[in-house]
């Protein structure tokens, strides 16, 4: 069968299980629907035998026995991989961490930038609305202040101004979108870092940079630093006290009294909260990360702020190349502390959510486990490993196997040790309890790997058969899946492929190939000086100027000259500019008419008398 149909009968397998798990109303997911059909299948318990292929009762019985556990209530194992699935999928490196909280704001100014990169305005009340619109991307990008505030729009609009007149919106409109969207982001650093520097102006020179810092920030970073030690602290203390039960239940010369609870329950509460414990560690060490991050960009903020007051001191104008550095280094100062405390939230959040998987928190009260301990010592990590600390391993009599000490290897908190650094020894003989390693004793480097023990007499049996010890934490990490992940036992356990239809006689479990990138660069002349510019690698080439040159010897080189040739030549011709005159060809002149002037006299007074007309009009010559 090929790989194709494997894949497609797999995920059938997997849809069957998640829809009668959801008819029996408890929601799984298909990621974690896939993971019990693995673990089901890698239980030796559960029958199913590795050296045949999966038939049609086996595909069946698969199916009910994942259901089961994956409906069963109140069950450690359950909630220790529901803990560790969600975890995979919410939290990640610190890098991915910041690029999805930049994708987050980019994603929320969208609409707003695209309608001031699409505007066409032209009226002057459509100019006023753009300006008004690239006032508030400025408060959105920036965070200083709500967009619905008038004193802060205010203020933003007078800072905008002073660099970026609403007559310069014409030049703006016809840039192209991305010129734009970058003008938009470099309007946003400099008013940000005028608006922060207005805002320090207001204090005294040596004012406490935490009036500045983001509202975000000001909550965050206490409430996250407390609220993940208050919860590593109950986590661990539970953690002790688990582990100094099952030590001593466990513990082959010491005789208990009857357990009221199957002991596999309290195995599987200690890696419920082991794994609880490692997360948390996870998290508070991104927490003291971010921690130590903000503390640096507050001296650099105060530093860049303390550079910008000299530079302005009380001058009326300050030349633009010597301050705009000045703001853009101070906004993206203070972007970064706005960084800083979305991570703090997001860290705060999953550090919340995992709290509902730690069902060993509540699964055993107190007084039952002090009852189960008698009158036995809760020793912490710290503890036991301060009582094995004097027994380091010798390497002069022990020359078989490659041991590192702390004096002979540098970063030696660093090592990546196998299964998390747990006793692999103590794991095998004492009924799957873990305690943590000693590094200080002595770490075994077996086939390139690397182990720890949580003592010196485990240590030395250990290494007396390592590849035993190592074959038989895989076979007793098959019963209990949470420990996968818990001991990072996935490069060692094989792929389980449930295919039904798989030829009688072929295997269903294939070994994970282990692959990485990688790349590589040759130069082409590593010595420069030896460069042959004439040098071709290809036989054709040399064949073509072979041919090339044997031609050349019957062809006879020649210059004509023609009317279309001539025109390329540069030739050069000198004119004289026009001089300027002016000359009258004709002469203006005029005449004049009479101006006509009659006078009647007589039409008043008597009543017959005659009228006399008496013309008035001059003669030309008299004008």
């Amino acid at each position: 069968m090929s790989r194709l149909q494997a894949e497609s009968v797999i995920n059938t397998i997997i849809g069957e299980i998640v829809k009668e798990c959801a008819q029996r109303g408890q929601v799984v997911s298909e990621t974690l629907g896939a993971f019990m059909v693995k673990a089901v299948l890698l239980d030796t318990r559960n029958g199913f035998d590795v050296n045949r292929s999966l038939t049609e009762q086996d595909v069946q019985n698969l199916q009910q026995l994942c259901v089961e556990k994956l409906t069963e209530k109140c069950s450690p194992a359950l909630n220790t991989i529901q803990m560790q699935l969600y975890f995979d999928q919410n939290y990640t490196s610190r890098r991915e961490f910041l690029k999805e909280i930049h994708q987050v704001l980019e994603s929320r100014l969208s609409l707003v930038s695209r309608e001031i990169t699409d505007s066409r305005a032209k009226t002057m009340k459509d100019l006023d609305a753009l300006y008004h619109q690239i006032v508030t991307y400025i408060l959105l990008r920036s965070g200083l202040g709500s967009p619905t505030e008038t004193k802060i729009v205010q203020e933003a609009t007078a800072d905008l101004q002073s660099i970026f007149l609403q007559k310069d919106l014409e030049a703006f409109l016809v840039l192209l979108k991305k010129d734009k969207e970058h003008m938009l982001k470099e309007l946003t650093m400099l008013v940000t870092g005028i608006r922060l520097f207005n805002e320090a102006s207001k204090r005294t020179e040596d004012f406490n940079i935490q009036e500045l810092m983001p509202s975000s920030l000001k909550e965050a970073l206490p409430v996250t630093g407390k609220c993940v030690i208050a919860e590593l602290n109950g986590t661990q203390s539970l953690v002790w006290k688990y582990t100094a039960v099952l030590d001593k239940l466990t513990h082959p010369h010491i005789q208990s009294r009857q357990c009221d609870v199957p002991i596999v329950l309290l195995k599987q509460a200690l890696y419920n909260i082991r794994q609880h414990e490692g997360f948390l560690k996870i998290l508070q060490t991104d927490v003291c990360l971010c921690t130590k991050h903000v503390d640096i960009l507050q001296m650099e903020l105060f530093s860049q702020l303390k550079l910008l007051r000299e530079t302005v001191q009380s001058k009326t104008a300050v030349p633009s190349a010597s301050v705009f550095p000045l703001f853009r280094a101070i906004s993206k100062l203070w972007s970064e502390l706005q960084d800083e405390a979305s991570l703090l939230n997001i860290l705060s959040k999953i550090t919340l959510s995992l709290k509902p998987f730690a069902i060993s928190q509540t699964m055993f009260s107190e007084k039952y486990l002090d009852s189960l301990l008698e009158a036995s010592e809760i020793k912490t990590d710290e503890q036991r490993m301060a009582e094995s600390s004097d027994q380091q391993i010798d390497l002069i009599q022990l020359n078989t196997h490659e041991w590192l000490l702390p004096e002979t290897i540098s970063s030696f908190d660093e090592l990546p040790l196998q299964y998390n650094g747990f006793c692999s020894y103590t794991f095998v003989t004492r009924d799957g309890l873990i305690l943590p390693g000693n590094p200080c004793i002595g770490v075994l480097k077996h086939k390139e790997k690397l182990y720890a023990f949580s003592s010196k007499e485990a240590a030395l049996k250990f290494a007396s058969c390592p590849d035993k010890f190592v074959t038989e934490v895989v076979e007793k990490s098959k019963l209990f899946p949470e420990l996968f992940q818990l001991l990072r036992l996935y490069q060692q356990l094989p792929c389980v492929s449930p295919d039904s239809k798989i030829v009688q006689g072929e295997s269903s479990w294939v070994m994970p190939l282990t692959r990485c990138d990688s790349s590589t660069q040759t130069d082409m002349h590593p010595v420069e000086t030896n460069i042959n510019k004439s040098y071709k690698w290809n036989e054709w080439e040399l064949r073509r100027k072979a041919l090339k040159l044997a031609d050349l010897r019957t062809k006879v080189t020649c210059l004509v000259q023609t009317d279309f040739s001539q025109m390329r030549r540069e030739n050069i011709t000198q004119t004289w500019l026009l001089k300027d005159a002016a000359c009258q060809s004709k002469t203006d002149c005029g005449s004049n008419m009479a101006k006509v002037q009659t006078f009647l006299a007589g039409l008043r007074g008597h009543l017959n008398a005659p009228m006399i007309k008496i013309n008035l009009t001059k003669p030309v010559d008299e004008y």
